[in-house]
Parts: C-alpha cells; sequence; structure tokens
C-alpha cells in the first residue's frame, strides 16, 4: 500500500466532521457511520471533535476500506491490530 503524506496541522480545536471528512477523502456520512459504529471515537473535552489521534484512525480505515475493499468491522480490526503493535513497539 502507497502511504499518502498529507500535513495537516490539528489545532486544540481538534477537527468538525467536515474537516475530518475531507483530509481522509470521505463523507460526512462516512464518518458518522464509523462513530456511530463504535470505530471513531468524538472527543467531547474539545466540543464533540476530532483529534489528530482519530484522523490517523480514519485515514487508515478509509485506505484498508479502499486498497481491500473491506467491510467496516473488519477494516477497524487491522487497524486496531496496526495500533497494539506500534504500541508495544513504543511508538505512541
Amino acid at each position: 500500500m502507497i502511504e499518502r503524506t498529507v500535513e495537516l496541522l490539528v489545532d486544540e480545536g481538534g477537527l468538525s466532521i467536515e474537516e475530518l471528512a475531507s483530509a481522509c477523502a470521505v463523507t460526512c456520512e462516512w464518518i458518522e457511520r464509523h462513530v456511530q459504529g463504535g470505530l471513531l471515537e468524538i472527543d467531547r473535552s474539545v466540543g464533540m471533535r476530532f483529534t489528530s489521534v482519530q484522523l490517523l484512525r480514519a485515514r487508515r480505515l478509509a485506505d484498508i476500506e479502499r486498497t481491500f475493499d473491506a467491510n467496516d468491522e473488519l477494516a477497524a480490526l487491522v487497524v486496531d491490530l496496526i495500533e497494539e503493535v506500534e504500541r508495544l513497539r513504543g511508538r505512541r
């Protein structure tokens, strides 16, 4: 899989659903579906916005779904495993 490199600074206020959708090249409905399914979280401490961690997760979900034509749950499982490997390696 070819990684896309996109620089995006997420300020303390986080990203709105529209900004997150744009950054991931998905629709707002895609974001809403993944939030409702528990695959993405909204940071309620910054007023129902998304953090840079959720931006990375959303990008990974979208890339896996597109690249492998994976359903939401399978893509989330793969992303969970990637995040766990990173955590174990001390990257996060």
